[in-house]
């Protein structure tokens, strides 16, 4: 060939791209020359064909790849090499009813069994129960929630801790078969999220609290209504638990008006006497709560807040203790405006706000303290308008004329002054009819206990109350299980006695006379003991856990929100 052909275009078979380009060599027979995508990496070998390499499971390799073993100088702690301890056969996968098992017994009251499953993961809880339904159709998720909230919006405006209604909750969803949910309780506002799996979207549902009246009694049928759709012997339908529902709303309180204007003067003039006043202290208190009650109400009637109806309430009793003190009576004045303090103390409020704090509900906790805080400043303006007036016009108000200080204690009288208070009170808290005895009892024996250790063995104020209080919720506990029922009826009415109004009062009276120290001591004494009230009854409602079958193989677990991490 000629210099002259060498020169001449070639075609385009003879540049063809699988050709070398000029230069490169061409390579020997025996070397592989492809550089296909789909050619064996390094690594990997045919294997011999036999009925052992014969697969047909979806996750095998192709026929004719085989994983070799990992180089001997692949170092053990290598992220590609395989650990020494690793074997096929130990491999496990996660049940489709979850894991692990957690039984739960069926002789403990709902509350319980709810509130173990609540604390624990979502994963982690127990398989469903039998559901509330008599169709194959699947629960009607929208309607579930809905009872749900507003069997919730009941029990919060109860005064019920949060924890108890996301118990509640909790306890409707999954008596109608809705596990995978989660209630969530705020000051106002109640939510409930349910997911039926982890592919699917959430439905959420919310309601918000706007009223709040005590009414034990409601709180008592919502109670049974939530035992018997969580029964499995029960066939409540979401048609007949609608019906028992708006049948609770409609029913109407156990007291009429009348009924309660009595019983905050009988509350008011059972507190004086147990702070050491007679006949007519008695009357006196008892007069001037009932004012403070009437003037209440007509104060609601026109729509002003509860801040306002704390104030006016609070004017009369403290009047009237300053008129007998003008009038020269021999009457303990300290002793009427003590009484008159017994009936607006705030003690359900206290009491709910510091339970959700213990249980680490904390939002809801700072914000029942708050209202708490907001009702006792309007009690202290309403007092301390009616000491600074009566200070100027030379009314004698002597905070040394102790009340039942300096005289001998009278057992019986003071428990027979126990108990009206805690009659009078579970009639405020409109009781149920069947429970008010046995809630007159139980703060009958708190007072015993508080005297035995105040005026007996000379123990210090704080430390009795806390006691007495939790005596209070430990009884308060057992007969709520005994009926199956709340424990915020035996509990509530039962501390009564045990209220700081006499702290309460010497402290507005020292700020009143321009001793802000001693007046600013006296109200510290007052949160402690108020405190000491709250926690008492927690306590001893979870003493009597501890002693109690609580619904699961396991203790119940705590919230573990504070622990350092």
């Amino acid at each position: 060939m000629t210099d002259a052909e060498d020169r001449k275009p070639q075609s385009d078979e003879a540049r063809n791209a699988f050709l070398p380009p000029s230069g490169v060599a061409a390579p020997a027979d025996n070397e592989s020359s492809t550089t296909s995508e789909f050619a064996l990496p390094d690594g990997l070998a045919v294997p011999r064909p036999g009925p052992e390499s014969e697969t047909t499971s979806e996750f095998a390799l192709p026929d004719g790849l085989d994983v070799a073993p990992h180089p001997q100088h692949e170092p053990e702690g290598s992220a590609f090499s395989t650990p020494r301890t690793y074997s096929a056969r130990q491999a496990t996968f996660t049940p489709p009813t979850g894991v692990p098992l957690v039984r739960l017994t069926k002789d403990v009251p709902w509350q319980d069994r709810m509130r173990t499953m609540l604390r624990m993961p979502v994963t982690e809880r127990p398989a469903p129960e039998p559901v509330q339904r008599h169709d194959d159709s699947g629960p009607a998720v929208p309607r579930v929630l809905d009872l749900s909230l507003r069997i919730g919006e009941l029990l919060l405006a109860g005064g019920e801790g949060a924890e108890d209604v996301e118990a509640a909750m909790f306890a409707v969803c999954r008596s109608y078969g809705l596990d995978r949910c989660e209630p969530n309780v705020t000051f106002t506002l109640l939510a409930v999220s349910y997911q039926p799996s982890l592919v699917d979207d959430p439905v959420t549902a919310s309601r918000t609290v706007r009223r709040r009246s005590p009414d034990y009694t409601r709180l008592a049928a919502v109670y049974q209504l939530v035992d018997d759709i969580s029964d499995d012997e029960t066939q409540v339908t979401l048609e007949e638990a609608y019906r028992r529902l708006a049948e609770i709303r409609r029913n109407r309180h156990p007291y009429p008006g009348w009924a309660l204007t009595l019983a905050s003067g009988l509350l008011a003039g059972s507190a004086s006497v147990l702070v050491g006043g007679g006949l007519l202290v008695f009357v006196a208190a008892a007069v001037g709560a009932m004012l403070g009650d009437r003037l209440a109400w007509l104060c609601a009637g026109r729509g002003l807040p509860e801040f306002y109806q704390f104030t006016v309430a609070a004017t009369p009793p403290a009047a009237i203790g300053v008129a007998l003190t003008l009038a020269h009576a021999d009457v303990k004045a300290s002793a009427v405006i003590t009484g008159g303090l017994f009936a607006l103390l705030p003690g359900r409020a206290l009491v709910a706000g510091v339970q959700d704090g213990l249980t680490g509900f904390y939002i809801t906790a700072s914000a029942r303290l708050l209202e708490v805080l907001y009702f006792f400043v309007g009690i202290v303006i309403g007092v301390l308008t009616v000491l600074y007036f009566g200070v100027q016009l030379g009314a004698n108000l002597v905070p040394d004329a102790a009340l039942g200080g300096s005289d001998p204690p009278q057992p019986v009288l003071q428990i027979a002054a126990s108990l009206g208070l805690s009659l009078a009170f579970s009639v405020l808290l409109q009781q149920e009819r069947a429970t008010v005895l046995m809630v007159t009892l139980n703060g009958g024996v708190a007072w015993v206990v508080y005297g035995a250790m105040y005026y007996t063995g000379d123990i210090s104020p704080v430390a009795s109350t806390a006691v007495a209080a939790g005596v209070v919720g430990l009884f308060g506990q057992l007969m709520a299980r005994y009926r199956f029922a709340s424990a915020l009826p035996y509990t509530t009415a039962a501390i009564g006695p045990l209220l700081p109004g006499s702290a309460t009062y010497f402290g507005l009276l020292g700020i009143a006379q321009n001793e802000v120290n001693r007046g600013l001591t006296s109200l510290t004494k007052a949160v402690a003991l108020a405190m000491a009230i709250a926690i008492g009854v927690n306590l001893g409602s979870e003493i009597s856990r501890l002693f109690l079958r609580i619904g699961s193989a396991e203790k119940r677990r705590a919230a573990k929100r504070t622990r350092g991490f």
